[in-house]
């Protein structure tokens, strides 16, 4: 058996979940940012039904919050992360039928726009921490860009990948010829555009994510004034055509922060051993979406945890998080 990522649904080791720890990153939110991943890890620990949680906070103040925070069957430790996004700065875990490597893939600020120290060395660093041999990739790619059914295929879209921001020298065929390399996987299902105002250039972890084997979770339009209802529809035409599964949970929809649209999505959620953990945004279809992914995942508790300070750094629970599978 070649090495393969895994579908997220697969049993999970520990996960690794980074700490807001910077008040220059931050500002004003920080401290709301810090107890809503506290309890998104709280929910994913699940009174020690998950995984084993790794809260890794930038300094030793913020390990000390966190510490307040957290139950205690969380471990907490302080290295330079950097900012909060491990999906996209931890190295990538794949696994053969009797091994695993952490894929290191470059990482270059989702397209120059950020530089925090810690960013570049955190997923080495965490992977070795955690025994695990490291294989450095030669080329720039960001966890949440793609997602997986566990058995070849995979998702992504046009507005990141193909982005000259990050691998200008490589095409479509190139792309896709290292993510099987690399990731084993053997089809890829390209959607087009990502969520309005979205900096990562459209990750794929706020518009289509995997909820089965060939079967993709796509938002739905929550009416006319939704920024993203021709995203979501362009997204649902591509995945019928390429022969997925379709299921619709209902979009966030038109989300103001600072007068500003901001990219809230329920696509965001985390799926670990004992629950799914989606972040909720004081909007009308929070409810909805609980309900949704109870429906599609009857075996785990389906827990909503607020994010929109969360969000207020740009991302939200699943975009903080990276499972080490076992």
């Amino acid at each position: 058996m070649a090495f393969r990522m895994p579908a997220e649904w697969a049993p999970h080791e520990s996960v690794w979940i980074g700490f807001p720890s910077s008040a220059d990153a931050w500002g004003a939110p920080l401290h709301h940012a810090q107890q809503q991943i506290a309890a998104f890890a709280n929910a994913v620990h699940a009174s020690g039904r998950g995984e084993r949680i790794h809260l890794v906070a930038g300094s030793a103040e913020a390990a000390a919050i966190a510490v307040g925070l957290v139950e205690s069957g969380v471990h907490v430790e302080q290295r330079l992360i950097g900012d909060i996004w491990l999906r996209d700065t931890a190295c990538i875990v794949v696994k053969d039928s009797n091994h695993r490597i952490a894929r290191n893939f470059g990482f270059n600020g989702w397209g120059g726009r950020f530089d925090y120290p810690g960013d570049k060395s955190i997923g080495q660093e965490l992977a070795v921490a955690a025994g695990l041999e490291v294989a450095t990739a030669d080329w720039i790619l960001e966890g949440g860009s793609i997602d997986v059914d566990g058995e070849g295929l995979a998702a992504t879209t046009v507005d990141c990948l193909l982005n000259p921001n990050r691998n200008p020298m490589l095409d479509q065929y190139a792309i896709e010829a290292r993510l099987r390399d690399d990731l084993g996987i053997q089809r890829l299902l390209w959607l087009g555009d990502g969520l309005a105002n979205d900096h990562t250039d459209g990750h794929i972890d706020n518009l289509a994510r995997f909820v089965g084997v060939n079967h993709i979770l796509i938002p739905q339009g929550a009416g006319s004034d939704d920024p993203n209802e021709a995203v979501f529809e362009d997204a649902r035409k591509r995945a019928e055509a390429f022969g997925c599964r379709v299921s619709r949970i209902p979009s966030v929809g038109r989300f103001l922060q600072d007068r500003e649209i901001v990219p809230a999505s329920y696509m965001n959620f985390y799926i670990g051993n004992a629950a799914i953990v989606v972040p909720l945004y004081g909007a009308r279809n929070d409810d909805a979406a609980i309900a949704t992914l109870a429906s599609l995942f009857p075996d785990r508790e389906v827990v909503g945890v607020m994010a929109d300070a969360v969000l207020t750094g740009g991302g939200s629970f699943h975009c903080s998080s990276q499972q080490v599978p076992t």
